[in-house]
C-alpha cells in the first residue's frame, strides 16, 4: 500500500558501507530533509562512521541501529531485518550487497542504489560481483544515477529493464546561482575542485596537471575536502614545488561560496558516474576540465566537451591551460553549463522520483 504524509510514516532502512560525507550520503540527506516526517529512517553504517549525520535536519525521525556484532552471517542479517521491521530496505553499492542477499526471497520490498565502483573496478568489473548482482537484484528495484550505469545494469548484469530506474542526481540550484563568494587569497585565476581526498579521486593527477599548466598560465589550485590522501598530496605538492600556491581547505560544510570563487572547476578522478560536485560546478556557471569518466562528457554542455579527456596529467594540463588563457571562453562555457544544469539537474525532479520509489509507485515513468 502506498503511504504518504496523511498516514503513518513509511520506515526506510538504508544500509551504507559507510555514512561518511560523500555523494550518496549527501543525496540521502537532501532527500530525507526534503520530506521530513513523511518517512522514518533507520541508517546502518557498516563501518560505524556516521560523519554525514551532521547534514541531517533536526527533528527527523531517525535512528542509527548498529550492524550485527561479530561475524555478520546472512542468518544474523535476516534476524536484524525481522527485528527492525522496515517497510523498505535500501542498499547502497556493492559494500551492502550481503543485506540484499539476506533479504532473499523478499522479506521486505528492496531498492538497490548503485552509484559506481571503487578503484579496484576502475577498468573492469569482477566477474563474481557481476554474477551476484545479476542473481540477487533480479526482483529488486535498481536505481542508477548515470546512463553509463544503466547500460551496465542492462547489458552486463542482465537485469530486466522493468526493474531499472534512471534517476540523475540533482542539486539545489538556487544555492549556487549567486552566492557570496568566499575569499580566496591571491590574484591569479583559481582552479578549484571539491572531492573527498581518496585514491580514486586521483588528485595527484590534478597536482601534476596544475604544475604543467601553471608554467604557461599562472593560477592557484584550491582543493576542497579532506580524507586519507591529504598527507600524500601535501608531500607531492611540496615535491613538485607548488606547495606555496596550493590551498587545502579541509572539510567545508557548505562549499557553495567557494565555487563562486573558482575560475575553472577540475575533476581528475579515475572513476566516477554522475558526480554531484560536477553538477554543483555547472550550477555555479563554471567551465570544467575533466577526465573522461562515467557520464561526465554527457552531463556537460556541448561547448565544454573538448575539455574532457583521457585519464592522464598531460590531457588535463592542456585543458586547464586552454581555459585559464581564455576568460571569455570560460564565461561562455560556464553559462552553457548553468543552463544545462537548470534543464536537467534540478533537485525537485530527483526528490519526486525517490518519493515515488519509496512509496511504492512502481508505475512511475520508466527509463528512456
Amino acid at each position: 500500500m502506498t503511504r504518504g504524509v496523511a498516514g503513518p510514516p513509511t520506515t526506510l532502512l538504508s544500509v551504507f558501507p559507510s555514512f561518511r560525507v560523500g555523494g550518496a550520503q549527501m543525496r540521502f540527506a537532501a532527500v530525507a530533509n526534503r520530506f521530513g516526517a513523511r518517512y522514518r529512517h533507520l541508517i546502518v553504517s557498516l563501518d560505524g562512521v556516521d560523519s554525514a549525520r551532521g547534514r541531517l535536519a533536526p527533528g527527523l525521525e531517525i535512528a542509527f541501529p548498529p550492524p550485527p556484532g561479530g561475524r555478520a552471517t546472512l542468518a544474523a542479517l535476516r534476524r536484524t531485518l525481522r527485528a527492525l521491521r522496515p517497510d523498505v530496505l535500501i542498499t547502497h553499492n556493492w559494500g551492502s550487497m550481503d543485506w540484499a542477499i539476506a533479504n532473499l526471497p523478499g522479506l521486505v520490498r528492496h531498492i538497490h542504489i548503485e552509484d559506481g565502483f571503487g578503484p579496484e573496478e576502475r577498468d573492469r568489473q569482477f566477474r563474481r560481483r557481476v554474477l551476484t548482482r545479476s542473481v540477487v537484484l533480479r526482483r529488486s528495484t535498481v536505481v542508477l544515477p548515470s546512463r553509463t550505469l544503466l547500460r551496465i545494469a542492462a547489458d552486463a548484469w542482465r537485469l530486466p529493464s522493468r526493474r531499472l530506474r534512471y534517476v540523475p542526481n540533482g542539486v539545489d540550484l538556487a544555492r549556487f546561482a549567486a552566492p557570496m563568494a568566499a575569499a580566496i587569497p591571491g590574484r591569479e585565476p583559481v582552479v578549484g575542485t571539491v572531492a573527498a581526498l581518496r585514491p580514486e579521486k586521483a588528485l595527484g593527477r590534478l597536482l601534476h596537471a596544475f604544475h604543467a599548466a601553471s608554467a604557461a598560465v599562472p593560477a592557484r589550485p584550491v582543493i576542497v575536502g579532506d580524507g586519507p590522501e591529504r598527507p600524500r598530496l601535501e608531500h607531492l605538492a611540496a615535491a613538485l614545488g607548488v606547495a606555496p600556491r596550493v590551498h587545502f581547505t579541509g572539510h567545508v560544510a557548505d562549499p557553495a561560496p567557494l565555487y563562486a570563487g573558482f575560475d575553472v572547476f577540475a575533476l581528475s578522478s579515475d572513476t566516477e558516474q554522475m558526480p554531484l560536485s560536477l553538477v554543483e560546478a555547472m550550477a555555479a556557471g563554471l567551465a570544467v576540465a575533466s577526465t573522461d569518466v562515467g557520464d561526465v562528457r554527457h552531463m556537460l554542455a556541448a561547448e565544454n566537451a573538448r575539455f574532457v579527456g583521457p585519464r592522464e596529467p598531460g590531457a588535463l594540463a592542456e585543458a586547464l591551460r586552454a581555459l585559464l588563457a581564455a576568460p571569455r571562453l570560460r564565461a561562455e562555457i560556464g553559462a552553457a553549463n548553468r543552463d544545462k544544469a537548470r534543464r536537467d539537474y534540478d533537485q525537485e525532479r530527483m526528490f519526486a522520483a525517490y518519493a515515488a520509489l519509496f512509496d511504492g509507485a512502481e508505475r512511475q515513468a520508466r527509463t528512456e
